[in-house]
């Protein structure tokens, strides 16, 4: 524990939110000081659980929103200057504010110099992670960073994911890599809650399913096959092309029971009682996670934030009152289109929301032999790592299985299949499989959420208290460089292009004309 353990901003006190500001607590030195919020009851929820307990906040511990505090922090740092006494300020935020807020927040911040954790995904457009990436990187070409800089792809730090590379790219269990078959399972109720009924239901209010769910995704398919292993020198073995095919199949007014009728609302619908979709099965009923199940977290404070509190007036009856309330919420022709995006509508029918994102989606990528200059004329060296492969990646909604991700690897001395639990080696040569069960952590993400958490933290901890260098301290505790952020997220804008364009695009001739033509303006 440093004597002077960082000083954490959580910005925007939602569900990520608060498991950032848990983890914080439950697996670093960092401490949890302050919380920029625009909705006064989550402000306070999430401040009285990490930062000011049973007291009320003092001054630099909330604010309204990242504004509020950066006013406060420029007016703080004046008075330092001037001599006066102020509060001690703090040394990095952790921004989980809606996706399509992530550029103004960290370029408004960028002023201040904070070391930053970004909720995935880092931003809803391209140009808005060229954009991010410029603020972050002022004296470009030169991309030494000034800050530490991390992204919630928090699949990268689960313990299941850190063997699973280092059996891979360390102890090569299976040889060189061929091909990768990985599956993301939305969950079929799942999907509808956030894709459907959600925040992330439209690509022009937010971005597409692909971004929004499955950058993750994306980002451990290339952490796996682009990116070198850990202490090596070797660059980045680049795809060759992407391609990609989607739509949303499902749900839509075609696929609308005919007995179903007119109705656009769970809580009037004739069969209501007999649809897996209903809303009040889904948040009231006694089987998934509705409040009939004891459960008060996600979905159900999503739908009503304050679902304890009105708990703790009215018992049962009073969480119930309150989500039929909010399930019996809807709109019609007449409702201005403009009010109808600006929320969600968790009541709202499936097959008659104004949802358009995919709800099924396959990305292709593949890989082409790139060998390093050869040592003694010896190939099989130089190609260690980067020889050709492909990898497939399934995002599907209608599955039992909520994200739990499952992948088969096929290497030229064996397979592996990951289940998000166990790894199971099959070795070609010996004939024997080997099962590994890596320790099941706590926290969401198999543990990534922690690990995440953790591994920023200890940067900010050695830059600030033992005098690392941010790039030392990057590579050694987050283990992402600012490039693999843009160049997964470009892959991800890149697959979206060649799906709807219905093309196989040159991956390379695309990093040239869309991102490093954009970075050179």
């Amino acid at each position: 524990m440093s004597e002077s353990p960082p000083r954490i901003l959580i910005i925007g006190a939602g569900s990520r939110g608060n498991a950032y500001a848990r983890a914080t607590g439950r697996s670093t030195n960092g401490v949890v000081v302050a919380v920029a919020e625009p909705v006064a009851y989550k402000r306070q929820q999430l401040g009285a659980r990490y930062i000011w307990g049973k007291s009320s906040p003092s001054d630099g511990q909330e604010f309204e929103d990242w504004k509020q505090f950066l006013a406060w922090e420029q007016e703080r740092r004046e008075k330092a200057k001037r001599g006066e006494s102020v509060p001690e300020g703090v040394d990095a935020a952790f921004i989980c504010v809606l996706d399509e807020m992530h550029k103004e927040v960290i370029v408004g911040l960028a002023p201040l110099g904070l070391h930053i954790m970004c909720e995935k995904p880092l931003a809803t457009s391209l140009d808005d992670c060229l954009s991010i990436y410029k603020s972050l990187l002022p004296k470009l070409p030169n991309t030494a960073p000034s800050k530490i800089f991390s992204i919630g792809h928090v699949l990268r730090y689960s313990p299941h994911n850190m063997l699973l590379r280092k059996l891979l790219l360390e102890d090569k269990v299976i040889g060189e890599i061929m091909s990768i078959n990985h599956t993301e399972p939305v969950g079929w109720w799942h999907f509808t809650h956030s894709y459907v009924r959600g925040n992330w239901r439209r690509e022009s209010t937010t971005a597409p399913s692909l971004l929004t769910k499955s950058c993750h995704d994306i980002d451990i398919l290339l952490w796996l096959l682009c990116s070198p292993p850990p202490n090596s020198t070797r660059p980045a073995h680049i795809p060759t092309t992407v391609s990609s095919a989607g739509a949303l199949q499902y749900f839509n007014k075609s696929r609308k029971p005919t007995a179903a009728g007119d109705a656009t609302n769970c809580l009037s619908c004739p069969i209501e009682t007999s649809c897996k979709y209903s809303a009040k099965r889904i948040y009231l009923g006694p089987k998934l996670r509705g409040l009939y199940t004891g459960n008060k977290n996600w979905p159900v404070d999503i739908v009503v934030p304050d679902i304890e509190e009105c708990m703790h007036k009215g018992g049962l009856d009073g969480g119930k009152a309150a989500l039929t309330a909010k399930l019996a919420e809807d709109y019609d022709n007449s409702t201005p289109e403009s009010e109808i995006s600006a929320k969600n509508w968790f009541g709202r029918c499936v097959y008659e929301a104004d949802n358009d994102v995919c709800d099924d989606q396959v990305v292709t990528m593949t890989w082409d032999n790139d060998p390093l200059p050869k040592v003694n004329q010896d190939n099989e060296k130089a190609l260690i790592g980067r020889g050709a492969k492909t990898a497939v990646f399934h995002m599907v909604a209608h599955t039992k299985k909520i994200c739990d991700r499952y992948t088969h690897i096929y290497g030229t001395d064996g397979e592996i299949y990951a289940d998000s639990e166990t790894i199971t080696v099959e070795d070609f040569n010996t004939g024997t499989k080997k099962i590994y069960k890596p320790h099941m952590a706590g926290g969401g993400h198999g543990g990534g959420d922690d690990g995440l958490a953790r591994q920023f933290i200890l940067a900010v901890d050695s830059v600030k208290n033992h005098g690392a260098d941010v790039a030392e301290a990057q590579k050694a505790h987050v283990g992402c460089s600012l490039e693999e952020v843009i160049r997964s997220h470009a892959m991800v804008f890149a697959a979206e292009e060649a799906r709807l364009r219905k093309k196989v695009l040159d991956f390379p001739e695309w990093w040239k004309r869309e991102v490093e033509a954009t970075l050179m303006k």
